[in-house]
């Protein structure tokens, strides 16, 4: 059966494509490319949250002046439009679970949570509505066929890497969405969209959470939740209360700078005890951990989950989205998940993600992966925090 570029069996003029438009250079080079190729290409644009409040934010997407952008880059195009109000759902499935899980001290990941709902569960069955082959993003990530499946890789521009941000990403979905920009490099993005003579070819990039103005989420999350901000003590991992904190969405582990107590002694955010309003603080080696647990697996490799065992299989790791793949061990046993991590990690948060991949290379293939439930850290250090934790360290004013 012979396949066109998208891997889809037919012409591409008897193809339709439904392309999520984000009014970002990205998604509409997406609209732009496959248009040239004669895909029947409709443009969909999801207004997320209150479009008024953002229209002269630089750097947002989903709001205002990107919905505005989008429409304009489907005129130019000469594609169908259209916007859908996702606004309540968009709070209902990401919003408020943001809120929640920062409340509850984890350093939840919005943008996990809105391609598993928002994006690539919603979005993706409206496509399917409209009659779509596929549903294409404009996201830095490589899908390819892989048996009687497709496959999630790693994209070529290393630089520009969103598997960490798409490990979700179930295998039905990945059937059906396809990313054209995977093999592209940023810069040939731009080049084309200076080509098509689309007027989004310089627009900067989206920098911030759509949702969070200037990367602030105490301001959001008080504005939400406003007991987050209730008071409580700023305690050493040995028993010692520093001093008060004015609420600990203020604060998230690893953190160093702008903790408000000073003994001599470099002191990092160690855990966020937020069953006592607690910040527990320490030296930088009580960060240091070379075991996760996960919850919430999506596991894309060939061997079931079930298969792997105890023992383990060695996988790549990536708990960072800044960070490159680290060699580790997943392990898996009475339906739990845990990763060792080889060469270990510091300022591990339960709520952030562990995405796995085949190796380190900036093609390889991604297998999925979980958020942290919790890590586990030096021995010394882990006693420490338990017995904390558990009311048997004396707490005493340093």
């Amino acid at each position: 059966m012979t396949l066109n570029s998208l891997d889809l069996p037919g012409r591409p003029e008897d193809t339709r494509i439904v392309v999520a438009m984000s009014g970002g250079v990205d998604s509409s080079v997406v609209a732009g490319i496959l248009k040239r190729e004669n895909y029947d290409v409709i443009g969909v644009t999801l207004q997320l949250y209150n479009h008024g409040a953002a229209v002269h934010r630089a750097g947002s997407c989903c709001a205002g002046q990107d919905i505005e952008d989008a429409r304009r880059v489907c005129e130019e195009l000469g594609i169908p439009h259209y916007v859908l109000d996702y606004e309540a759902r968009f709070k209902e499935a990401v919003i408020n679970p943001f809120a929640n899980s920062y409340v509850s001290g984890e350093t939840p990941i919005p943008c996990v949570a809105c391609n598993q709902t928002v994006k690539f569960a919603d979005l993706l069955q409206t496509a399917r509505e409209l009659g779509a082959d596929a549903l294409a993003t404009g996201h830095y990530i490589r899908s390819k066929a892989h048996g009687n499946k497709r496959a999630l890789f790693r994209p070529v521009d290393s630089e520009r890497d969103q598997s960490y941000f798409l490990f979700a990403t179930t295998q039905e979905q990945i059937d059906y969405l396809r990313f054209p920009l995977g093999h592209l490099p940023k810069s040939k993005v731009r080049e084309i969209a200076e080509e098509l003579g689309l007027t989004v070819a310089k627009k900067q990039d989206s920098q911030d959470i759509c949702f969070v103005p200037q990367g602030k989420y105490s301001d959001i999350i008080a504005r939400l939740k406003p007991d987050a901000t209730n008071t409580g003590d700023i305690v050493h991992i040995d028993g010692r209360i520093l001093g008060q904190h004015d609420g600990i969405v203020h604060y998230t582990v690893g953190q160093r700078r702008g903790i408000g107590v000073a003994i001599g002694d470099p002191l990092y955010v160690v855990h966020l005890d937020a069953a006592n309003s607690r910040v527990i603080v320490g030296p930088r080696e009580a960060l240091q951990t070379h075991k996760v647990f996960l919850r919430d697996m999506n596991w894309l490799g060939d061997t079931a989950l079930e298969e792997i065992g105890s023992e383990g299989v060695p996988v790549y790791a990536k708990i960072r989205s800044t960070r490159g793949p680290m060699p580790a061990i997943l392990h898996y046993d009475d339906g739990q998940a845990w990763v060792e991590l080889s060469e270990g990690e510091s300022g591990v948060a339960p709520g952030q993600a562990c995405v796995l991949y085949s190796d380190e290379s900036n093609t390889g293939r991604v297998y999925g992966g979980g958020f942290i439930a919790r890590s586990e850290r030096e021995p010394e250090a882990e006693e420490m925090l338990r017995r904390l934790l558990k009311g048997e360290t004396a707490i005493t004013a340093a």
